[in-house]
């Protein structure tokens, strides 16, 4: 738990409303915006009165004289800092305070804003009903400015949170009472700072500032509410606190346009992330009316070809997969100084970014990327999504469209990925997220889901997720990746020729995991991890067809323990060792030429699942067979006989596997042929082996898996295990955690040259 915060827990739980006043007592005081900051604002984080209940008719606790427990905000109830550290399942939250609108404000509306809340929020002002927001990640806001008295007022704030609905985007939170896997504790109700803010009569209340490198200027639109004829909005741009540009425009709802020109831009860049500051105002007859502080980078993200450029330039983007997560605040990281070290702890061990993965991280985050030059991609937390369900449709587009809206001036944010790791029925509101996407914000490239389910039919970039712990094989098989087609459209979408690609997960590597987990096995030495570590890093950075990748991951989070540091934010390893390993230059940034695609024609040996009327049926058992099973002479007669694939994971299987471990077993004729590339298109979970005629051909460590059929070279080994004739491929998948599956076939693909 973080020191500073525990004594603030101890004196503040003790209030019955905190005293506005004392800001240097507030968790969390910061302003929540620093990109959209006005100087009449109060922070309402601190002691609440706190109730929570599964009975969702139970509105009890809009009259009740007292609340049972306390809570600081903005913590969740699952965490330390919150004061009540309470992990069970809970589907209603009630939260209470006093707050007094200060009276030397000279504003004349006042805003309520939240800055999140999981996930049903009502809010009530003096017993009336303010408003009323969806969605667990984002800020809203309500004018409340008819609803106040002079003095004390009460607000009144109610959060619905069904985890196991189906309805709502969870990230990683986990489903069940525990954690597991890569599941963590959840985040219940309020996750962020509260805040008053004052503004005026007519207010802006949206800003768009869009760099315009080639044109050396910046597009602002400002958005207006309550707009007045005659009514301007004002813009001033600075840099380093001297006046550069100033433009005016009519404020006009949503059409306030403003072309600022800038003489001798400076460019925002990792190297120098220099940032420009824009005040804008509305006036009416010389008078201001409402003023709100911004800033702005100038700086420009194009494809080309293969690539994304950065101010035109090839920039690697050497990224780690950051999940959010803190010890003791869980969600919400216990200062704005935590924030900061993140950001600093990724880049001494060599990263220049990050995958903000599976959850929205807060304007504050992204303020400090964009001062310290740090790259992200800016992610959904879709993760508990049953996407059968219509409606979970409007709730997504609806919060993903306030995210890119809240997002989108960030010069930090280089990328959008709505998705991860979705399912193939997600394709239909996937693809509707993407389109929504690219109509707010056309200015960045977009993945449609992280990992393996591409649905979009012209994705202008495209990644993969893989966990193979052996250098030598996963180099192999992303240089090769871009030779041919990769697998028969069968087996799923394969990048295009020139689109910019990725592994956008990758490593893993397990380090003294004790209890917890990592990938593959773990290194014994330190040495090991090293040359693991650097291996991998390598694969990626000396393959032309990468513009980036993101390694898994930036800390150990709970039972997963593959980070770069520990939970508490501590080193595991030399982190000058990482950072000599990862800041090699690229053969992308050294402008290596991609490889180009040869049309693969493929002959299938063996059938999958995927592959209709060529597959045949398996024998197998589950029940440790004779050490010789793998054997071609191995008489496995008394072995079941059924179609592949073999599993428990979601309702892909043709034939259930609930056992620890499957051994399969199939004869198959060959006729030789002239090949260039052997696969073995598989989807396996857990580990696996397959043998050819007696010959170990493929294998995969324990702790390692897909979730999707995946194309592992094999052609050297296909070579000198297949024969004329009657042929044997042996398989046995080992599983010990989490879902099952296994599946595979066997191509042999040819372009028509000769070898």
């Amino acid at each position: 738990m973080n020191l500073g915060l525990v004594g603030i827990v101890a004196g503040l739980l003790t209030m019955n409303v905190l005293n506005a006043d004392a800001a240097q007592s507030i968790p969390r005081p910061e302003h929540p915006r620093p990109d959209m900051e006005r100087a009449e604002w109060l922070n309402l984080n601190g002691s609440w009165e706190f109730a929570e209940t599964d009975d969702s008719k139970d509105t009890s606790f809009l009259t009740k004289s007292n609340y049972p427990d306390k809570i600081l905000v903005p913590f969740c109830r699952e965490s330390e800092l919150s004061g009540l550290n309470r992990k069970g399942f809970v589907k209603n939250v009630w939260y209470r305070r006093n707050f007094a609108r200060p009276k030397n404000w000279k504003t004349s509306r006042t805003i309520l804003h939240i800055g999140a809340c999981d996930w049903l929020t009502t809010v009530w002002v003096n017993g009336h009903q303010v408003g009323q927001h969806t969605g667990g990640s984002v800020a809203f806001g309500f004018e409340i400015t008819q609803y106040l008295k002079p003095g004390d007022n009460t607000v009144i704030v109610h959060a619905f949170d069904d985890t196991k609905s189906g309805l709502q985007a969870l990230g990683k939170q986990c489903t069940e009472e525990k954690s597991f896997g890569c599941l963590y504790t959840r985040t219940t109700g309020i996750w962020q700072t509260v805040w008053l803010e004052g503004v005026g009569a007519s207010y802006l209340n949206g800003v768009r500032i869009e760099p315009d490198v080639a044109g050396s200027q910046f597009l602002i639109t400002a958005e207006v509410a309550n707009a007045l004829p005659g009514q301007k909005v004002h813009a001033v741009v600075k840099a380093g606190g001297k006046t550069v540009a100033e433009a005016e425009t009519t404020a006009d709802w949503r059409n306030g346009k403003m072309v600022v020109p800038i003489s001798k831009p400076r460019l925002w860049s990792i190297e120098d992330p220099f940032l420009y500051d824009v005040e804008l105002s509305v006036r009416q007859n010389g008078k201001t009316v409402d003023t709100l502080k911004t800033y702005a980078g100038m700086r420009s993200i194009t494809i080309d070809g293969h690539a994304i450029l950065i101010n035109g330039k090839p920039v690697f983007q050497r990224l780690v997969l950051d999940q959010g997560f803190y010890p003791d605040g869980i969600w919400t990281a216990p200062s704005a100084e935590a924030l900061k070290h993140d950001i600093e702890l990724s880049m001494a061990a060599g990263f220049n970014g990050a995958r903000l993965h599976q959850k929205v991280f807060e304007p504050r985050f992204l303020y400090l990327a964009d001062k310290m030059g740090y790259l992200v991609w800016g992610e959904f937390p879709n993760w508990g999504l049953n996407y059968a369900d219509p409606r979970i449709n409007l709730p997504v587009l609806d919060e993903w469209n306030e995210i890119v809206r809240r997002d989108r001036n960030h010069p930090s944010v280089v990328g959008w990925c709505p998705f991860n790791e979705s399912a193939d029925s997600a394709g239909p509101i996937q693809n509707a997220t993407v389109a929504l996407t690219r109509q707010l914000d056309p200015s960045r490239p977009i993945i449609d889901s992280s990992g393996w389910t591409h649905t979009v039919a012209n994705p202008e970039v495209l990644d993969a997720h893989d966990y193979d712990q052996n250098p030598a094989t996963f180099r192999d098989r992303w240089m090769r990746y871009f030779q041919g087609d990769g697998l028969p459209p069968q087996y799923g979408q394969k990048p295009k020729v020139g689109v910019p690609f990725m592994v956008s997960e990758y490593g893993g590597i397990g380090w003294a995991t004790g209890e917890g987990w990592g990938y593959g096995n773990s290194p014994k030495t330190l040495e090991e991890f090293y040359t693991r570590f650097e291996g991998l890093g390598d694969a990626l950075l000396d393959n032309p067809n990468m513009f980036g990748f993101c390694y898994t991951q930036l800390t150990d989070v709970e039972q997963e323990r593959n980070g770069v540091y520990t939970y508490d934010r501590k080193p595991k390893f030399d982190v000058k060792k990482l950072h000599a390993a990862l800041s090699k230059k690229a053969a992308f940034e050294k402008g290596v030429s991609a490889s180009t695609n040869k049309a693969m024609t493929w002959t299938t040996v063996v059938g999958s699942a995927r592959d209709g009327s060529l597959a045949k049926d398996w024998q197998y058992t589950t029940e440790k067979p004779a050490e010789d099973w793998f054997k071609p002479e191995f008489n496995s007669t008394s072995w079941k006989s059924a179609p592949g694939g073999f599993g428990n994971k979601d309702n892909a299987e043709k034939t259930k596997w609930t056992t620890s471990d499957i051994w399969l077993r199939q004869s198959f004729d060959y006729e030789p042929i002239t090949f260039e590339r052997g696969l073995i298109a598989i989807h396996y979970d857990n580990a696996a082996q397959i043998y050819i005629n007696g010959a170990l051909v493929w294998a995969a460590e324990e702790g390692t898996w897909n979730d999707g059929y995946d194309g592992m070279e094999v052609t050297a080994a296909l070579r000198k295990a297949l024969k004329k004739g009657k042929n044997v491929v042996a398989v046995h998948c080992h599983q010990n955690d989490g879902g099952q599956f296994i599946d595979l076939g066997i191509l042999l693909g040819s372009s028509g040259n000769k070898e």
